[in-house]
């Protein structure tokens, strides 16, 4: 055997062990996957507040302003701004009513309108006090549950005007007097 024969043997078998290059891609990806793979988990838990859901409630609230009401409510379903596209579509634009302005009211109106803040809410049977806790209350209606504190308007229009705990359980008393016990 030459020395020239064994050069081109090995040369044979270097073209024939070489690896293509297609492989040679996808290995690179494999082994990219796989480092994603390893490291996605521990950047999600170090950065939770860019994979987190937002959450549903962050304490913004409109509070109303406490002041006697009149003797017509009346909100236009075009005042509110937190409309939907849906709800702006719904909103009838004719105008069918007019509302008496606060200049116009008469003494007669102004003795109904006093009359009136000792009627209670349409529809509201009453309420009952679920729970106390931390200088708030928590009372259910057939509307709903809402959460109060001292000086709150109450469903029957009084408010209320403190706590009191009677034998071991809480007890709420209105500004009309009337105590609501804890169930």
């Amino acid at each position: 055997m030459r020395d020239s024969d064994a050069d081109e043997i090995v040369r044979q078998r270097r073209r024939e062990a070489k690896m293509p290059l297609i492989d040679k891609i996808l290995g690179a990806i494999g082994l990219a996957m796989a480092a994603a793979a390893t490291f996605l988990p521990w950047y999600v838990f170090l950065h939770p507040e860019k994979f987190s859901i937002p959450p549903l409630w962050q304490g913004t609230t409109r509070d109303l302003p406490e002041r006697s009401g009149r003797s017509v409510v009346s909100v236009s379903p075009l005042a509110m701004t937190d409309m939907d596209s849906e709800t702006a579509a719904a909103v009838d634009r004719l105008t069918t009513a007019t509302v008496p302005g606060l200049d116009g009211e008469t003494a007669r109106d102004k003795e109904n309108a006093k009359e009136g803040l000792d009627q209670p809410f349409p529809g509201q049977a009453g309420f009952k006090l679920m729970h106390v806790a931390n200088g708030r209350a928590l009372i259910e209606d057939q509307s709903g549950m809402y959460i109060v504190r001292v000086g709150s308007v109450l469903p029957d229009n009084s408010r209320l005007a403190t706590f009191e705990e009677r034998d071991g359980r809480w007890v709420m008393i209105t500004s009309k007097g009337e105590v609501y016990e804890a169930k």
